[in-house]
């Protein structure tokens, strides 16, 4: 896995060990940070379920002023820790070592940009984490939540819970829902 574009473009990132964590493929990455190229300069980045932190890495790589980075497995923090030395992007993050729902109360912006959660697979994370994003001060009608999951969750309690489907783009195994606040 490597870092596809940017300050940091090229540099090859470590992956923790086992089977806790699934990278996104360097296709995939490209393919979302293209889609997300245009929010990126200057923008606030949270990375939830960050594994090894190569998607808030390739963030700060592409322009991105800060990212915070929520995960509470050792070994990945471990790799999180070692990738942002490696890439020089350490200064611009901010490591909350916890899980995601707790993360968000430790995050301290007047506005979040970009908010990325890749949680594991058909365990319900997602709802309960954008049910704690609908009232976050830090989350507004511009911030860009995206999600990563696998072809068979249902978000369809999105609307419900204040939040509107904005794009969704389909790989052969998972897929990213794009979404707004209302």
């Amino acid at each position: 896995m490597r870092v596809i574009a940017g300050t940091a473009r090229s540099l090859r990132l470590k992956t923790p060990e086992g089977m806790d964590t699934r990278p996104t493929t360097d296709r995939i990455k490209e393919t979302l940070f293209n889609m997300l190229q245009p929010y990126l300069p200057d923008a606030v980045f949270i990375d939830l379920f960050a594994g090894s932190g190569a998607i808030g890495i390739e963030a700060l790589s592409r322009g991105a002023r800060h990212a915070y980075f929520a995960e509470h497995e050792k070994k990945a923090l471990s790799c999180i820790r070692e990738n942002l030395q490696f890439t020089h992007l350490a200064d611009q993050a901010t490591i909350l070592q916890t899980d995601a729902v707790s993360a968000l109360y430790g995050i301290h912006e007047a506005e979040a940009d970009i908010i990325f959660m890749d949680p594991p697979y058909d365990c319900g994370h997602e709802e309960r984490v954008l049910q704690v994003l609908a009232d976050l001060p830090c989350v507004t009608k511009q911030t860009l939540i995206v999600i990563e999951t696998s072809l068979r969750t249902d978000l369809t309690y999105l609307d419900e819970l204040g939040f509107s489907l904005e794009k969704e783009k389909v790989y052969k195994t998972n897929r990213h829902i794009f979404c707004q606040k209302k």
